[in-house]
């Protein structure tokens, strides 16, 4: 017995269909409502008043726990500049970085999943005022974190 043929109006696979693992609890719903060109566009803005260029850990060694020094290229509107911290890791260097450009984002849930060949992290975070949920995606986690801070942080400013 076949099955009957999808119609051209069938519905595209939700966006939770991309990832490997569960999503966070909290974004679950909204994703399953949503197909993932949706999903991606609301959750992962490729524009926004923030934009990350360059990336580099400065320091020759970066494995290890100890904090590291990190630089980056940040344009806030028409304003493009050279940022630096030491921290942790990538995403608190980061986020110190938009601080003391005036932009707070405090991270209150952080999870990273396979998606295919690529790394999906979703973060939650809060201006102190407003909580968001964003995405990020790259093929390296690290910059996949990254793209989800960027991608929050636009979320918090064009809301």
């Amino acid at each position: 017995m076949t099955s009957p043929p999808q119609s051209a109006t069938s519905a595209a696979p939700s966006a939770t269909a991309r990832f490997a693992a569960p999503m966070p609890k909290g974004l679950r719903v909204e994703a399953d409502a949503m197909n993932w060109d949706t999903f991606r566009n609301t959750y992962a803005p490729a524009s926004g008043p923030l934009r990350l260029g360059q990336w580099t850990c400065t320091d020759g060694d970066c494995a290890g726990p100890q904090p590291r020094h990190y630089e980056a290229t940040l344009a806030i509107g028409d304003r493009i500049s050279t940022a630096t911290a030491a921290a942790t890791g990538p995403v608190a260097a980061l986020t110190e970085m938009l601080y003391e450009r005036g932009i707070a984002l405090e991270m209150t849930s952080f999870h990273q999943v396979p998606a295919g060949g690529d790394t999906a992290t979703f973060i939650r975070g809060s201006n102190g005022i407003r909580d968001e949920w964003a995405m990020g995606l790259d093929e390296d986690a690290t910059q996949s974190a990254l793209r989800a801070v960027i991608a929050c942080a636009n979320r918090l400013l064009t809301a």
